[in-house]
C-alpha cells in the first residue's frame, strides 16, 4: 500500500485545494492530510487564517478523497515522515527548485520517501479571495 502525506493551511477552501487532494489520492491507496493550525498558518504565512483551524478541520474531513486528516503544529517534513510513515509526499508545483525543497528532496530521498511536485492552480487561492473579498467590502 502506497501512503500519500500532504499539508496545508486550507483557508477560505477552493478548487485550488480540491486539485491537490484530489491529484495526490489518485497516485496513493491512502491519502493523510495535515491541516496547519492557526499558531504555525501565522507562522508561515504572517497572517491569521479567515477560517478556523476547527472549521478548516472539519472540511477536509469531509472530503472523499481524503482518508486520515492529522494537525500540522510544526513546519517538519521529516518528523512528520517519521511519525505518519508515507511513501510519497505532495506539494504545489510552485515550490519545485526552491531551496527549501531541494534540501528536503535529499533528507526525504534517504528515507525512501518520493516527492511529487502537482500542477499548482494559479487562477485562485486564498490570498486572492481575500484581496477580492476586500476590494468588494472596501471600495476605494
Amino acid at each position: 500500500m502506497i501512503i500519500g502525506y500532504t499539508t496545508g493551511v486550507f483557508d477560505l477552501f477552493h478548487i485550488g485545494h480540491l486539485n491537490i487532494l484530489k491529484k495526490s489520492k489518485k497516485k496513493c491507496d491512502y491519502l493523510i492530510v495535515a491541516v496547519s493550525n492557526d499558531k504555525l498558518s501565522f507562522k508561515l504565512k504572517g497572517k491569521k487564517p479567515i477560517i478556523p483551524f476547527k472549521e478548516r478541520i472539519s472540511i477536509i474531513k469531509s472530503i472523499k478523497y481524503v482518508d486520515r486528516v492529522v494537525e500540522e503544529k510544526e513546519d517538519d517534513k521529516i518528523a512528520a515522515r517519521k511519525k505518519f510513515k508515507f511513501d510519497i509526499i505532495f506539494k504545489g508545483d510552485d515550490w519545485k527548485n526552491t531551496e527549501k525543497w531541494k534540501k528536503l528532496e535529499a533528507k526525504l530521498s534517504k528515507l525512501k520517501t518520493k516527492v511529487v511536485y502537482l500542477k499548482y492552480t494559479k487562477k485562485t487561492s486564498s490570498t486572492l479571495i481575500k484581496k477580492t473579498l476586500n476590494k468588494i467590502t472596501n471600495p476605494k
